[in-house]
């Protein structure tokens, strides 16, 4: 028996001459895919980094100010609970700078 088992391990697989992308996954288990309408973290900094910089651009009549401050600080509020500690909400570490 021991022969048997050496030969086996001897023996050489060769690989299919074209290769596919299908998974290696068994076929009843897939990797669940990320929903593509879904809003993370980082989604909603990057948002309230937009209405900063649109803000500062002049991008909304003075009327809608009002309705832009109330959502960029309940975002900044929502950050601030959901944020790991060590980082501060609202200072992005990179901020696009307008060229004059």
């Amino acid at each position: 028996m021991a022969n048997e088992e050496n030969k086996k391990a001897n023996e050489t697989v060769k690989a299919p001459e074209t290769a596919t992308a299908e998974s290696t996954a068994p076929a009843g288990q897939q990797a669940p895919q990320p929903d593509p309408t879904a809003l993370s973290i980082g989604d909603l900094k990057n948002l309230t980094t937009i209405l900063d910089i649109a803000s500062t651009r002049g991008a909304f009549k003075a009327s809608e100010m009002a309705g832009v401050g109330y959502i960029y600080n309940k975002l900044q509020a929502f950050l601030a609970k959901v944020a790991p500690e060590g980082q501060q909400v609202g200072t992005p570490a990179a901020m696009p700078t307008e060229g004059k």
